[in-house]
């Protein structure tokens, strides 16, 4: 019994080790750049106050994330904060509400689409369990995930849709095109 408990030990690290570096690697590719050392505001803001208009969306540098194997996409959501990589790598990690939503979609795209549930037996994740995927890993916190459903819902709200985004994704018939679409769209209109 004490083999297999190492075994499955050491391919959750392995595995949240593999997931958490990629999502660093974006988060990375994702930093500020200045204009000039001297410069406090990075390019991207004065750009934007250039041109008076929020910075546009650059949809070609999401990272290709490898899918999780079947024990990391099936362990409980809990356990996600207590795998040393997460203790190494993404305790108390800020990101923005943009950030999240494009996380959001990297899991959706990794884990697979799910319906009726924060996940299925077999680890696929609705939007809201997709957020709970990147709370647990310590990437953002309560707001940052409660803003991203805020701007998911308004992007709901014009369509004309009352009920909350979990719930929408739970609608027979929807897919992880839609659930993809919804996070885009929250993307593009978010003017935190």
């Amino acid at each position: 019994m004490a083999t297999s408990t190492v075994t499955r030990l050491a391919d959750l690290t392995v595995d949240a080790a593999s997931l958490i570096a990629d999502i660093e690697a974006y988060l990375a590719e994702q930093a500020p750049r200045t204009a000039h050392p001297l410069v406090t505001k990075t390019t991207d803001q004065l750009i934007a106050e250039a041109l008076a208009a929020p910075a546009a969306v650059d949809e070609q540098h999401a990272p290709a994330l490898e899918a999780p194997r079947r024990l990391w996409r099936i362990i409980p959501d809990w356990a996600l904060a207590l795998t040393p990589a997460r203790r190494l790598h993404g305790a108390g990690r800020q990101i923005t509400v943009v950030q999240h939503l494009e996380l959001t979609a990297l899991v959706l795209q990794q884990y697979g689409h799910h319906r009726g549930g924060l996940r299925s037996r077999s680890g696929r994740r609705c939007i809201l369990g997709a957020q709970s995927v990147l709370y647990r890993l310590g990437y953002g916190d309560e707001e940052t995930a409660e803003a991203a459903g805020r701007a998911m819902q308004n992007v709901l709200g014009g369509r004309g849709v009352e009920e909350p985004y979990h719930a929408w994704n739970d609608r027979p018939g929807r897919d992880l095109g839609d659930a993809l679409q919804l996070i885009r769209e929250a993307i593009s209109t978010y003017n935190g």
